[in-house]
């Protein structure tokens, strides 16, 4: 190693920065974050340095003398000028300050890496300023591997370590800590419920007995393909889970960011052709996880929009299991993204619904006619096989013909098909183009956009024989 990884305590200290521009911002948005005092070094400072001095989190001195450099803990130059820099760095060095010049790495005794922040953890990572993009690749996945919650957990622990000292013996003490660490306390922090990992962390003080291991359900979003629209939170679910149960949709890129040993189990859910019943799911995904297994029941885009998970939280619920939903990315986001656009338009579509072609059995199809409205997008979900029944039913409720639709399948995939066309010409351009399910359908009703005269739920607008000569 040419360099070596060391932390500096920094309070109680204070930090040189010379400069007052972006690059000395740069550096001071680091170290605000440690409990060091902040001296700029600067004759004018940008915005956001200026407001740090004015909240009282750093001081300004407006004159360079040696003076300032005594007894830093870090001197970071930032001038943007060569020769200033140069001359800020020898005035540092005769005052014996470690020193960091930016973007100038012969002058460096010492250099910032990629931060992992899960205060009191954290993860440094370095290459020797020699490749930074890696640098900053290993970042993005330290932070999918490391709940957002851990440094939590770390500062509780460290309050109750001296109660473990008391109450638990030397030799025992290790296996306390793994199970803290490595077991439900962990398990309950990560999920957000923290008073849940104190209660179990006390009560194992107490009483001298650890909680089981205990498992846990996650119904997690696979968003809409793409493997790299996961969550963080669902990947570090994922590379956590001992069995994962999928449905039909999920792509399998997805599943490669799994656990290499977790169980996969495909539940097979199809439209009207299910492989396994709802109620099959609800029971081995509650059997896996009294078993102290940790469970993910992995759906294709936001469980929470038509996936049903209601039925999956009920029996988890019943059956005392913790149980916890991470959204992800649904296909009505992702199929206007496709299409380089927005939901809304201001001023041209300021309302959103959602509505799905897929009802229970026996169940009357939504009442697509009466979700839109003048400003409005309805986005239908699996609906290329009631295309036909949605335009009758617009075009019997005044709905205009050439309101636009963009129906987009397999949306952010490599399969991805999109078409465009009016609601009167939707089924024949369907069948036209071979676009079949799953895709996604969005219906514009721009405001401003003539409507029905006599309709009073559409308002007023072209008359029905205009309309009529419209939609053929």
């Amino acid at each position: 190693m040419k360099t070596f990884p060391m932390f500096l305590q920094m309070a109680g200290r204070h930090v040189v920065i010379v400069g007052g521009g972006e690059q000395a911002a740069q550096k001071a948005r680091l170290m605000i974050k440690t409990e060091a005092r902040l001296v700029l070094v600067a004759p004018e400072l940008d915005p956001e340095l200026a407001d740090l001095v004015q909240q009282g989190r750093a001081e300004q001195v407006a004159t360079l003398t040696i003076d300032v450099f005594r007894d830093a803990a870090l001197v970071f130059v930032a001038t943007g000028c060569v020769g200033l820099d140069y001359a800020v760095h020898a005035l540092a060095k005769a005052a014996g300050a470690l020193v960091n010049v930016v973007d100038r790495p012969a002058l460096c005794d010492a250099t910032t890496p990629s931060l992992v922040d899960r205060d009191p953890v954290v993860v440094a990572i370095s290459t020797e300023g020699t490749a930074p993009v890696l640098a900053r690749q290993i970042k993005s996945q330290m932070e999918s591997l490391l709940e957002p919650a851990l440094g939590d957990l770390a500062a509780l622990a460290g309050r109750l370590r001296p109660e473990v000292a008391r109450q638990i013996p030397r030799s025992e003490r290790r296996f306390f800590w793994d199970w803290v660490f490595g077991g439900s306390p962990r398990q309950a922090m990560a999920r957000g419920a923290a008073r849940e990992a104190a209660s179990m962390i006390k009560d194992a003080l107490a009483t001298g007995k650890l909680a089981p291991v205990q498992g846990a359900i996650a119904l997690v979003g696979a968003g809409p393909g793409a493997a790299d629209l996961l969550t963080l939170r669902a990947l570090r679910l994922l590379q956590e889970a001992d069995v994962i149960y999928y449905d039909r949709l999920v792509d399998p890129a997805v599943l490669e960011l799994a656990r290499r040993d977790a169980e996969r189990v495909f539940v097979g859910k199809e439209v009207g052709a299910c492989a396994w019943p709802q109620d099959r799911i609800n029971a081995v995904i509650v059997a896996s996880a009294r078993q102290g297994r940790k469970v993910v029941r992995l759906k294709s885009g936001d469980p929470g929009v038509f996936g049903r998970v209601s039925d999956e939280i009920a029996a988890a619920r019943a059956a005392g299991i913790p149980i916890e939903i991470v959204p992800g990315i649904t296909a009505a986001s992702t199929a206007a993204a496709s299409l380089g656009r927005g939901l809304t338009e201001r001023g041209v579509t300021d309302r959103v619904m959602l509505a799905t072609a897929t009802c229970k059995p026996g169940d009357p199809d939504p009442d697509w006619a009466g979700t839109l409205q003048p400003g409005t997008t309805l986005a239908v979900y699996m609906g290329v096989h009631k295309a036909e029944q949605m335009v009758d039913r617009c075009r019997r409720a005044g709905i205009p013909m050439t309101l636009e639709v963009d129906v987009v399948s397999h949306a952010s995939t490599a399969r991805e098909q999109a078409i465009s066309c009016s609601l009167g010409a939707l089924v024949v351009t369907l069948a036209r183009r071979g676009i079949a399910n799953p895709a996604l359908m969005l219906v514009r009703w721009p405001k401003g956009c003539p409507t029905v005269a006599g309709n009073p739920r559409h308002g007023q607008g072209v008359t029905q024989a205009a309309l009529t000569g419209l939609a053929v």
